[in-house]
């Protein structure tokens, strides 16, 4: 019998898994654990410290409900979600709208609304103009393209929060000219939820878990990669220090005001394109399904 020692055992390991018949399954858990092991001796981690590790984990799997997903949220804070995000908007050529995080409240089933009405059925907060344009990276404008849109009311919190009947969120489909045009409040940003491991974790690290005001969209038509993104308020204090890092600086907009080109001038308006990508060059793209809201 070989004796193993800190170095020897991840040979071994990898040797034991090395009958596994899905070769994408084999290569991401070899990487998984040789990454593991250096991270162990790297840090010369304690047995207990491991033991307090896997509390942890266990501690945000029990968190989990049909209506919150911590294991989603800590790869939010961990900035694993975007890096994935990064990597998959650099596959395939042309400049396209860059990824964004899901983020906490999306759920299926968005109603359907007309262009130019408003995203919630009780607008009680301020009103801005939401509008722009779905094209290819050619610059062509894509006809009936569908942008879902959500967001937090006036009091920055989401319909799901509050348990009550869908509100301030919506799915459009675009005009011919790959327009789209509606009215809604003026969004806030809020605290990622700090009742659970994952807030645990934020308050150890001494930061703050807040995210900049924003607007959530799904934007897809035939033919094309669906994106998930999202739309942020320059003037917003946290727009540098996003807590789960969803913004990157092509997505940051300020509000005009007034705003003559957009379809209601009497409102400030906020204006975001969206350029799509040919689906036949990102077979790994498009639209993230989840079955619940992710926390």
């Amino acid at each position: 019998m070989r004796e193993l020692d800190q170095h020897t055992i991840t040979d071994v390991a990898l040797d034991q898994m090395s009958a596994t018949r899905n070769q994408r399954f084999k290569e991401l858990m070899d990487a998984l654990v040789r990454h593991l092991h250096d991270f162990a001796r790297e840090v010369d981690l304690k047995p207990g410290e491991l033991l307090a590790g896997l509390n942890f984990l266990t501690d945000i799997g029990q968190k989990c409900t049909p209506h919150r997903q911590e294991f989603i949220l800590l790869s939010e804070v961990l900035g694993l979600e975007t890096v994935v995000n990064i990597m998959n908007d650099l596959r395939g050529s042309g400049r396209v709208t860059r990824t964004s995080i899901l983020g906490p409240f999306h759920v299926n089933g968005a109603p359907p609304v007309e262009l130019g009405q408003p995203l919630g059925s009780h607008l009680k907060g301020p009103e801005i103009a939401l509008y722009g344009r779905v094209a290819d990276t050619s610059g062509k404008g894509i006809p009936t393209a569908t942008v879902e849109i959500w967001q937090t009311d006036e009091e920055g919190l989401y319909d799901v929060q509050r348990q009550e009947e869908l509100d301030l969120r919506g799915c459009f489909r675009a005009n011919q000219e790959g327009r789209y045009y509606l009215r809604t409040v003026y969004p806030l940003g809020y605290s990622i939820p700090m009742d659970g491991p994952v807030g645990d974790l934020i308050r150890a690290q001494g930061r703050h878990g807040m995210r900049p005001a924003h607007i959530h969209f799904i934007v897809g038509a035939p033919g094309y990669s669906t994106v998930t993104t999202a739309v942020y308020l320059r003037n917003d204090r946290y727009i540098d220090s996003d807590t789960v890092f969803g913004v990157t600086e092509s997505l940051v907009r300020d509000i005009q005001k007034p705003d003559p080109t957009s379809p209601f001038p009497d409102l400030p308006g906020l204006k975001f394109d969206f350029t799509l990508r040919a689906s036949v060059e990102n077979t790994q793209g498009g639209h993230r399904k989840r079955v619940m809201p992710a926390h």
